[in-house]
């Protein structure tokens, strides 16, 4: 079995001439949780975006260096970032249900790969939002608007509708920030779950919900990686002072 999905090398990237990530170098394992954590406009985002060259929809953006996903550049001119970002899925900051029914949601991507089998769509939806927990909630309401869903449940739908094209890799930007807690626990226990299936990587402003979900963590400061370990090593005894501070609320 591979032991990591990505090996980032030497990795820069620039917003018109601003250096917002700065030579990172590392490997992401596989079927994991890895952490990304640090202070707001340090890079951590901007790294995540990488992963699926969504930096790409960004005119200003360019980018050095190399993403290896299982081996292969992301980056290299023969790779088509429609088809990575298939396998590779992205769940935002907020959720972004699409203004269409809730089984619509699901079904998006399988569309958009001319799946037209109406059969194999109904037990990929239903699939789906069973993996993401949230099947037993709104089975009797598929094709209600996705706009009524509470926040914590369009959040799970955003995760399903990534699912439903069975990525390699999920990629999640602070996907709890806007949530309650209770909706926060559902989604680390979904997460948590996934993880035996797929590789997962999670940018965090919750230092407690790093330490609880992940086994990987990245300390980002002003661009740069600065400490990069299992998580237990890097909340219990970092070896950079930056990574003590700033999990020690000095600052952030």
């Amino acid at each position: 079995m591979e032991k990591n999905t990505f090996e980032i090398k030497n990795l820069n990237i620039y917003y018109n001439g601003f250096h917002a990530v700065k030579d990172i170098s590392v490997t992401i394992p596989h079927n994991l949780i890895t952490a990304i954590i640090g202070a707001s406009g340090c890079g951590k985002s901007s790294f995540l975006r990488s992963l699926n060259r969504m930096n790409d929809l960004i005119s200003v953006s360019s980018v050095s260096g190399e993403v290896l996903f299982r081996g292969v550049n992301i980056y290299d001119s023969s790779v088509n970032e429609i088809s990575l970002r298939r396998r590779i899925g992205m769940v935002f900051q907020k959720p972004n249900p699409f203004p269409f029914s809730i089984f619509d949601n699901v079904a998006y991507g399988l569309k958009i790969q001319k799946i037209r089998d109406k059969s194999v769509i109904q037990e990929r939806v239903q699939e789906s939002l069973k993996r993401a927990f949230l099947w037993e909630e709104v089975k009797d309401r598929l094709y209600a608007s996705a706009l009524e869903l509470s926040g914590g449940q369009q959040q799970r739908l955003c995760i399903a509708r990534a699912l439903a094209v069975y990525p390699d890799v999920l990629l999640l930007d602070e996907p709890c920030s806007s949530l309650d807690p209770l909706a926060t626990v559902k989604i680390e226990d979904l997460l948590k779950k996934l993880k035996k299936e797929i590789t997962i990587v999670i940018v965090t402003h919750n230092l407690s919900q790093a330490k609880r979900i992940s086994d990987y963590t990245g300390f980002f400061y002003s661009g740069k990686l600065f400490e990069f370990g299992d998580t237990k090593n890097i909340f219990e005894n970092p070896s950079n002072s930056l990574t003590r501070e700033y999990i020690n609320g000095e600052f952030g």
